[in-house]
């Protein structure tokens, strides 16, 4: 079922509540991060957890406990658990305190970690690919903060799904240039390169994404971070998404025009297995 640690304690789901006047609940005023749990080993935890204090300062909030002590929460949450196949995730928001827009001195944050089992997208998924739909992207302009706020991604989600595609691409509307998906960043192969949106504050700096870009690198691939247009993806050899949770997903389909054959291409194969073997590397070092 899972377990969750809530400010010092660790709970049930059935017994972890929180304030209604929680800020997160109000005004989406926290950030988070999930992280992946492969045979009770978390994959790139501290990446996760840079990315989380980064986060933090951006949105002037002070986390309650160090790098280390997260550490500490997410070992005793996977051993009391006993998940090994685990979707960790954490959220702090500001905390508690009767609403109004501004936040009251000496607030304390409040800490959720939990983990559950993971859900990752089925095998036939990734032998087949994917259709993905492309949308205006109307977010706030700071997505390279990890926040709660996610309205827009949420309904850019759903419109996917109910056009019958796996994720949502968002695109700037009069430039035409691709930003991420609604939970994953997007990578094209154009001309024999591999191209990803260069980070800004339209683009989350994804975990997944830096682990595929070094690999792809290691493995002497062409790389750029740099624009990338709809007529890129809509004309590229390859494209794929990743993320945390779907690791590397080839697309076959952008917004009905198929990518190339309209099969997993062999770059993205590589570099899934590449992805995987890296994966299990890490897990050797943890044990």
């Amino acid at each position: 079922m899972g377990l969750v640690f809530l400010d010092g304690e660790y709970l049930d789901f059935a017994q972890a509540k929180v304030s209604v006047e929680d800020r997160g609940y109000q005004f989406g005023d926290g950030i988070y991060e999930v992280v992946r749990c492969y045979r009770g080993i978390p994959f790139q935890l501290g990446a996760h957890l840079e990315r989380l204090e980064k986060s933090a300062r951006a949105i002037e909030l002070d986390l309650p406990y160090s790098r280390e002590e997260m550490e500490e929460i997410t070992s005793e949450l996977l051993a009391r658990s006993g998940i090994q196949e685990a979707q960790l995730y954490i959220q702090v928001t500001r905390g508690t305190a009767p609403r109004s827009h501004f936040w009251p001195e000496g607030i304390k944050p409040v800490v959720v970690m939990y983990v559950r089992e993971a859900a990752p997208p089925e095998e036939g998924l990734r032998r087949s690919g994917v259709k993905v739909i492309t949308v205006v992207d109307d977010r706030w302009k700071r997505c390279n903060v990890k926040s709660l706020n996610l309205l827009p991604n949420v309904l850019a989600k759903n419109r996917a799904r109910q056009a019958g595609a796996f994720e949502a691409v968002f695109y700037e509307e009069e430039s035409r240039l691709v930003n991420e998906g609604s939970s994953s960043n997007v990578f094209a192969l154009v001309a024999d390169t591999l191209v990803t949106p260069d980070l800004g504050h339209n683009i989350l700096p994804g975990i997944t994404r830096k682990v595929v870009l070094d690999i792809a690198r290691q493995k002497g691939l062409p790389v750029k971070e740099d624009r990338l247009s709809l007529d890129d993806l809509y004309r590229a050899q390859e494209v794929f998404i990743t993320s945390t949770v779907v690791e590397i997903m080839p697309v076959v389909m952008v917004d009905e025009l198929p990518v190339a054959d309209g099969k997993p291409g062999p770059v993205t194969r590589m570099l899934y297995e590449a992805y995987r073997e890296e994966v299990e590397e890490a897990i050797k070092k943890a044990r």
